[in-house]
């Protein structure tokens, strides 16, 4: 790969297997996380709409993956849909949106991954799986983890307002959650 954006050709596209039909209009549990911003914070309690990226994991340099990530249909992609994110920032936040991105992964990961991808936002860690159980967000197991499936809620006073999933290709998400916004407020 050349750019964090650019993904391998063929890969296998997820179905939408019903998994997030019950999200929306759901409220949201009041769970506090920590964030790569060495605070805690609660999805369901933020003053402003709500773009939370769930993602299962991003890879780190000189790390392998896990054997057969390429084959498990939307597991690649995770650094370009944080770098398509951190490239649409700004205009997430002229539509008045917080960017969250949250997975199982370990905090230390995290933090690692926001700095060398220069993030503007935060990353959310849930490794003891608090808020993707209490929404009962789908799952996969991969290198002996339990990692959720790649998916985006727009959250409104602390409600679901929109569920995108499956996502896929993950590098031009942002680009699709912008134009839903610009949708919503036009």
């Amino acid at each position: 790969m050349t750019s964090c954006t650019e993904l391998p050709a063929n890969l296998p596209v997820p179905a939408d297997d019903g998994a997030c039909d019950h999200l929306p209009g759901l409220t949201l549990p009041s769970i506090s996380l920590p964030t790569t911003a060495n605070r805690s914070v609660n999805l369901a309690a933020q003053p402003s709409r709500v773009v939370a990226y769930f993602y299962p994991m991003t890879g780190r340099p000189s790390v392998p993956l896990p054997d057969g990530w390429d084959a498990i249909p939307g597991a690649r992609g995770c650094t370009p849909q944080s770098c398509g994110f951190r490239d649409h920032a700004g205009e997430l936040a002229a539509f008045g949106a917080t960017v969250f991105g949250v997975s199982t992964q370990p905090l230390a990961e995290q933090t690692e991954a926001a700095t060398r991808l220069h993030l503007p936002f935060e990353l959310v860690s849930d490794e003891r799986l608090e808020l993707v159980t209490a929404l009962r967000l789908p799952l996969f197991e991969a290198g002996g983890r339990r990692l959720v499936r790649r998916l985006t809620l727009v959250i409104a006073d602390g409600r679901i307002e929109h569920v995108f999933y499956p996502v896929f290709p993950p590098d031009t998400h942002a680009a699709k959650v912008v134009e839903w916004l610009a949708r919503l407020n036009s």
